[in-house]
């Protein structure tokens, strides 16, 4: 039987995990063994009496970096040697990596899991990034004061697309992004709130007319608000009517 995808986390506070993720699907999910949650602290591998894991930075500057020989240290307890099979990507979670996207999210999400090194201070020394090939990823350009938060936001978008945690599968289809757009508006109970009606297309019950407006809105919220997205579709669907 094949083991559940498994998110291995290197942190500094382990005691931030599951946090969010152990509760509503995910939690439910971590519960019935769908997927599998490991936490390495990686204080446990300083070389001290004071369990230093940072120093100064050579060529002065302000704040600290993260050790190499403690992180890598850290990294090895988990996915062995360099060169070895880490079972999974090994990624550290950083502002200056590529942003993170749906498509990246399911392409972790199907395979046997991922390892995430959070960092904090000014980051990790350079050298173990080079000598790991570690892949650097960032939820957007902004900075956070360390890589939990982060690492709790792209395995939340990897368990969801685990077959069987979410539920209702379908929906997945029409989530933003998939289809290179930007999601349709929703409406639910009751058909009037505060003088603003449902519109009469969603309560016609044309699945057809409903489909039809859901991508018209989606078109033009991307058109919108996300011009690079915009561009992406477009040109994926000029290419699409030239290969007919």
């Amino acid at each position: 039987m094949r083991p559940p995808w498994t998110a291995r986390v290197l942190t500094l506070f382990p005691e931030m995990f599951p946090g969010p993720l152990g509760h509503s699907l995910a939690g439910k999910a971590l519960a019935s063994g769908a997927w599998a949650l490991e936490t390495v602290d990686i204080r446990d591998f300083a070389r001290d009496k004071h369990r230093s894991v940072d120093d100064t930075p050579f060529g002065g500057g302000p704040g600290m970096v993260m050790r190499p020989d403690v992180v890598e240290s850290a990294i090895e307890s988990v996915v062995g040697p360099e060169g070895g099979d880490p079972g999974g990507r090994v990624i550290y979670l950083s502002p200056r990596g590529r942003p993170l996207t749906q498509a990246t999210a399911r392409e972790l999400a199907t395979g046997p899991g991922v390892t995430l090194l959070c960092g904090r201070y000014e980051g990790l020394d350079e050298r173990v990034i080079e000598a790991r090939g570690l892949e650097e990823l960032s939820l957007g350009d902004f900075v956070l004061s360390g890589g939990e938060p982060a690492a709790i936001a792209v395995i939340d978008a990897c368990v969801r697309l685990i077959p069987g945690v979410l539920g209702a599968e379908a929906a997945l289809e029409e989530e933003s992004f998939e289809r290179g757009l930007l999601e349709y508006p929703h409406y639910t109970r009751p058909p009037e709130w505060r003088g603003r009606t449902v519109p009469e297309v969603l309560l016609s019950g044309h699945h057809e007319r409903i489909r039809a407006w859901r991508l018209e809105r989606a078109e033009e919220i991307t058109r919108a608000r996300r011009p690079d997205l915009w561009a992406r579709y477009e040109a994926g669907r000029g290419q699409a009517r030239r290969e007919r």
